[in-house]
């Protein structure tokens, strides 16, 4: 994939993409991607679309990134020409981040049939509360470190959060409820997982350096 970024945007939460209607898989689309990789295509976009838009491309696929929904409908007026003028159909979708589903999520053309019904049910579920009690074991050297790492992370998702300890001689059991959305639940479930294992080496080569 090559970037053609036109201006320092840190928050290109509007997508568009444009896939390439190509009826011959041989000599036509050989041609168009040939041309997409090479300087035409995106460079004359480029030089059309608003500074905080950047243009990239993959294989058939056109995209589009920008930081509003004011300059991405720019970007797509320009693209939009540039493809008239080179007899290239494409079907366009617009995309907005969704910071609830961590996802693009589709607006235009609005989701309609099954694929909105799967659209509102995940959304509906992102947002369902839970309380969730999840146990790990730590080594009692770096027993701090872990509690700290996880307890940051709960903070960081917005999760409510208590922590119970067990101490054994080796190790020490850790129990963390946290309650907030599923969602983040699961992301704050498989942190846990990782830091466990991460936490577990660390100990394990500590026990085994010499001295």
């Amino acid at each position: 994939m090559e970037t053609e970024a036109t201006g320092n945007s840190t928050d290109e939460d509007w997508r568009l993409e444009a896939r390439l209607d190509v009826a011959d898989a041989g000599g036509a689309l050989h041609g168009v991607l040939s041309r997409l990789r090479g300087p035409d295509v995106v460079k004359e976009v480029k030089a059309t679309v608003p500074h905080d838009v950047v243009i990239t491309h993959d294989g058939k696929l056109l995209f589009a990134y920008a930081a509003s929904e004011t300059a991405l409908r720019a970007a797509r007026s320009a693209i939009e020409n540039v493809l008239r003028g080179d007899s290239i159909t494409a079907s366009i979708l617009v995309s907005h981040w969704d910071d609830d589903l961590d996802e693009w999520r589709q607006t235009d053309p609005p989701l309609t049939g099954e694929a909105k019904r799967i659209d509102d049910d995940a959304r509906r579920d992102a947002h369902v509360v839970e309380s969730r009690t999840m146990v790990a074991s730590s080594g009692r050297e770096i027993r701090a470190e872990f509690e700290r790492t996880m307890v940051t992370w709960a903070q960081e998702l917005g999760l409510e959060y208590e922590v119970i300890e067990h101490p054994h001689m080796l190790t020490t059991q850790v129990a963390f409820t946290v309650t907030g959305p599923r969602r983040k639940i699961d992301e704050f479930a498989q942190g846990l997982r990782a830091e466990e294992i991460a936490t577990m080496r660390t100990e394990r080569a500590v026990m085994i350096s010499p001295l």
